[in-house]
């Protein structure tokens, strides 16, 4: 079957739930499908099996697509990659990354899968890690199921590539929001400087103005202009940060291309009890 007549298939996975599109393709192509579901963790199992077991059931009786997963934050961890004008080939790259990873999480970072973004020499890059065992429970599933996986991806810099035209050259911030995680990012000249994946316990307001607080105190200046905050929170579409709070916030949701169906939406409380 040729890939351009391939039905495709883009999944979201977080802990507690699973959301997936499909889209047919073909002389005359069909409206996307979207379905999503909720999982209890299982008891003593990583908090991704459960969420496995519910796209296996998922796809079942799913088969010759193509299949995109773009996984929660929930299930990365992130580092800036510092500019390093001695680097020359993709080998290095990964061995550099590799260093820093170990260097900010310690030797369980030799148990990650690591993909590194388009590399700078001179303004570095992101390097993301997923567990090892979660990376090849998901390319053994694809291969069950009869697909093709065109790709893995972290929700930040999924999301991150969608509205990069947005961000500019200036100082800003870029926040994302999903059930029970912050992800919070500063950029500057379109370099990435710092990167905080953080738990939520509190309330969601709360929680990012600490947040921003926390990161401004690093980078920021008295006096400096009020700076812009680009928010990504499909689960909660009608948040926003007062306006006397000292931040801009632009958000993503409502302004320029619209999410890809499969990004997480708002479904109920069941979905927060089951994470």
């Amino acid at each position: 079957m040729s890939l351009l007549w391939r039905d495709r298939i883009q999944v979201f996975f977080a802990p507690g739930r699973v959301d997936l599109i499909r889209s047919y393709r073909g002389i005359k192509p069909k409206q996307a499908d979207r379905r999503a579901a909720v999982c209890e963790r299982i008891p003593g199992a990583p908090v991704w099996e459960a969420v496995l077991a519910q796209l296996k059931q998922m796809l079942a009786n799913e088969t010759g697509a193509e299949l995109s997963i773009i996984i929660s934050n929930h299930f990365v961890r992130y580092a800036v990659i510092p500019p390093q004008s001695r680097i020359e080939t993709p080998e290095e790259l990964h061995t550099y990354a590799a260093f820093q990873m170990r260097e900010v999480y310690g030797e369980r970072a030799s148990e990650w899968s690591l993909s590194v973004s388009s590399w700078d020499p001179g303004t570095g890059a992101v390097c993301a890690a997923v567990e090892n065992r979660l990376i090849e429970q998901l390319q053994e599933l694809a291969v069950q199921s009869g697909m093709r996986l065109k790709g893995i991806e972290p929700y930040l810099t999924r999301v991150f590539d969608h509205w990069h035209n947005r961000f500019g050259n200036s100082r800003a911030w870029f926040a994302l929001i999903e059930t029970g995680r912050l992800c919070l990012a500063s950029l500057e000249g379109g370099a990435w400087r710092r990167i905080s994946n953080q738990r939520m316990w509190h309330p969601l307001e709360d929680e990012l103005l600490a947040a921003l607080e926390r990161e401004a105190l690093l980078f920021s200046t008295p006096g400096e202009a009020v700076e812009p905050v680009y928010l990504f929170a499909p689960e909660h579409p009608e948040f926003t940060l007062p306006d006397d709070c000292g931040w801009r916030v632009v958000p993503l949701q409502t302004e320029g291309p619209p999410a890809p169906l499969h990004y997480p939406h708002f479904l109920s409380a069941a979905v927060t009890g089951a994470a």
